[in-house]
């Protein structure tokens, strides 16, 4: 029997609606959704291929418990036994502060799945370890927002649906589909964007996304200075509108002073008439915006970065304003006095629970994963003896992914969750295989507040896990079932487990996100989460555009101000201005995404390696390679303070001088359960980048993961060239 089913993609945040056909209960084609309200018949090529990531043989669909011959299958109550039997003995000898989880960046796209190790690792107790990919993706911008607004969750985004100029710094949409933001079909918008405007890329590298707009390259790592300098500016030519709603505006000023377009140059590479022209063009524009994303978040100064983001917006009169940077709430009553809780919560967390390897305080509950190998193998209270990792694949995420996979074999106990053997389970006692994303129901809850258009979907299981998969929620729910009697939480959920089995009930999150739905804009006129399954399985748009005008909602300090002045942002403006060169390693590395690739994996997907073979390799400017005599298709030595790698070079204009840029996700050493990522290779290129404490963002915490300083040597062997090098356009 053949049918087919309405749901959504949730691989990246545009979240594109899909059909999915179903044969006899199994998966075998995906194909875009024309009736999407948003998305409207567009898909990428990851979204259609994911039909290879359900059915694919490499996929774990039995638990596996790793032995001294490798893994071999168990029952689940066999590992579930076992895994309860250790963490206990973990717990009673060590305490809480031995347990840590590391949530990667999938989980974010499950509603179940991440209010399941919230609860496991709050209730485990409050020394656990909590790690998640954000540190290596956006917990500066968060951070930024709890110093400027009293609260992580209040982040703007530009209002595409209206802006007249748009200024995008250190992000690739249309390579990412958008990040902070949920726009499908985000080419078709900024194409409109232009049509009436500008769209104005800022980035060391002409992306994808520069190519089809205008392009000023920047030196990498150097967005501050910039940034700075457009305040300056507009300080200076009296073109500041902030608005009322505002603390320590002069304090800014001050700060800004010294940033002269004249004084910055040098370090950004950017001509003191441009940065002077973009700034009385965002002042001048009535609905312009600067959005800054991934390139913006994991450089030394990323909270920084995001906080002068948001002033210029601010000073040019651009924030909570049509057309600007605005704040696409979820519209719960009440929800002004919820984010003033939450937000006092979080900020003294932040204050009081520093860590104890490097100090660092956690941003929404998130410490460094940079650190995780470090708070395994350091003595002490608080070791980390026992790990989860669901949804990631830390050993080629994390900076010097080597020491933490060193790391691993000093724990008393790993657990991953996946549907893959990656090189992180390869080291792990057990592995429980999960369902993918058509194999559960679903709520993108997470991304609600970064929608440019206010929509609601909500989606069925589209076909039933194969073998002995689990969802995450399933699987953390027994095991919080056979740790009740350890703490007070899993004591109450225990308690809510009978009330709901008594009731005939399942006890699941679902009903927290139906109620979200139904407090929520739309919801009040009727959304369920039932109701969108059922009538309205292609989604429901609930506002032509984001309210605007809510600033006063988002605002979690007390006196209903922006907050500018904060000794943390002065101590990073200290440290900016006093930067320098590393000797020996002249060049400046840079991150790179790929249109068919997904972090570290979906490189098992057969549709997404189809054409020409395409290696690992990585970008140089034709100059710089010719003063040192590298050759299109060389094979080269990169090097940093930290580490080296080797592999193929493509020459281009396309860059500017002194940066080179390296995909990442790959180095995949045969050590994975996949077969065909483990054919495509490639490098690592986190084992360039730090892990120590003094080399990460100094606030969130961030992985340091771009304007890493390198040097770039031939080395004999080499491969013939990708492509000739194309000159960089005039």
């Amino acid at each position: 029997m053949t049918e087919t089913a309405v749901t959504f993609c949730r691989i990246c945040e545009p979240l594109c609606g899909m059909i999915a056909t179903v044969e006899d209960g199994r998966l075998t084609a995906l194909r875009p959704d024309r009736e999407h309200p948003l998305s409207s018949g567009f898909a990428c090529p990851k979204g259609i291929a994911f039909t290879e990531v359900v059915n694919d043989p490499d996929r774990v669909t039995t638990p596996l418990r790793r032995g001294p011959d490798g893994f071999e299958e168990v029952s689940w109550e066999e590992a579930m036994a076992d895994i309860a039997g250790r963490l206990t003995r973990v717990l009673r000898a060590h305490g809480s502060g031995a347990v840590g989880w590391y949530m990667g960046n999938p989980a974010a796209f499950s509603y179940s799945h991440l209010v399941g190790v919230i609860a496991f690792i709050k209730g485990i107790g409050r020394h656990s370890h909590y790690f998640t990919a954000s540190t290596q993706d956006t917990s500066s911008r968060l951070l930024a927002s709890q110093f400027l607004y009293g609260s992580p969750l209040s982040v703007p985004i530009p209002d595409l649906n209206r802006t007249d100029l748009l200024v995008v710094m250190g992000a690739n949409p249309l390579v990412s589909h958008g990040s902070f933001l949920t726009a499908p079909r985000i080419r078709d918008r900024l194409r409109e964007i232009n049509a009436r405007g500008r769209v104005v890329v800022i980035d060391p590298r002409r992306t994808e996304t520069a190519a089809a707009h205008e392009w000023l390259g920047i030196v990498p790592d150097t967005d501050a200075f910039l940034l700075l300098s457009l305040l300056q500016v507009l300080f200076a030519e009296d073109l500041a509108r902030p608005g009322a709603r505002v603390r320590d505006l002069g304090w800014l000023r001050a700060q800004a002073a010294p940033f002269t377009p004249e004084a910055t140059a040098e370090s950004t590479g950017i001509a003191p008439e441009q940065v002077r022209e973009l700034a009385r063009a965002l002042a001048g524009t009535p609905r312009a915006a600067v959005y800054g994303r991934f390139g913006t978040c994991v450089g030394r100064h990323g909270t920084l970065t995001n906080y002068l983001i948001d002033a210029v917006n601010l000073v040019a009169g651009n924030l909570d304003t049509p057309g600007g940077s605005v704040f696409s709430t979820l519209g719960i009553p009440g929800q002004r006095w919820a984010m003033m809780v939450m937000g006092a919560f979080l900020r003294r967390t932040y204050r009081r629970k520093r860590g104890r390897i490097g100090g660092f305080g956690p941003v929404i509950g998130a410490e460094p994963a940079a650190l995780m190998a470090k708070e395994i193998t350091t003595p002490g209270p608080r070791r980390i003896r026992a790990l989860f990792v669901s949804a990631g694949n830390p050993v080629l995420s994390v900076p010097n992914g080597d020491e933490l996979e060193a790391a691993t074999e000093q724990l008393d106990l790993m657990v991953a969750l996946d549907f893959y053997r990656t090189e992180t389970a390869a080291h792990c006692d057990y592995l429980l295989p999960v369902t993918t994303m058509y194999e559960r129901d679903d709520f993108a809850l997470t991304f609600q507040q970064f929608q440019a258009t206010p929509f609601r979907q909500a989606t069925e299981a589209v076909v039933r896990p194969p073998g002995q998969a689990r969802t995450e929620w399933e699987i953390i729910d027994d095991l919080m079932r056979r740790m009740t009697r350890r703490t007070p939480l899993f004591a109450v959920l225990g308690l809510a487990r009978s009330v709901a089995h008594r009731l005939g009930r399942r006890f699941h999150p679902r009903p927290l996100a139906d109620l979200i739905i139904r407090l929520s804009a739309g919801g009040r006129a009727g959304l369920t989460f039932d109701r969108l399954t059922g009538a309205h399985p292609h989604g429901v748009v609930v506002a032509p555009d984001v309210p605007t005008g809510v600033l006063d909602q988002v605002l979690a300090y007390g006196d209903r101000r922006v907050h500018l002045r904060r000794p943390e942002i002065a101590a990073e403006l200290t440290a900016l201005a006093g930067d320098t060169g590393t000797e020996g390693f002249p060049l400046r590395l840079i991150g790179m995404r790929e249109p068919r690739s997904e972090n570290s994996w979906m490189h098992n997907a057969p549709l997404l390696r189809r054409g020409p073979d395409r290696p690992h390799r990585a970008l140089m400017h034709a100059a710089d390679a010719a003063e040192r005599e590298i050759a299109d298709g060389a094979t080269v030595r990169v090097r940093s303070a930290t580490g080296a790698i080797e592999l193929p070079v493509e020459l281009t204009g396309d860059i500017v001088r002194g940066a080179v840029a390296i995909p990442h996700g790959y180095g995949h050493r045969g050590t994975g359960g996949w077969q065909l990522a483990n054919r495509v290779g490639g490098v690592n290129v986190n084992l360039l980048m730090s892990s120590e404490p003094g080399d990460i963002e100094a606030l969130a915490g961030m992985s340091r993961l771009t304007g890493i300083p390198i040097s770039v040597h031939p080395v004999r062997e080499t491969v013939p060239p990708t492509r000739q090098a194309r000159p960089c356009a005039e």
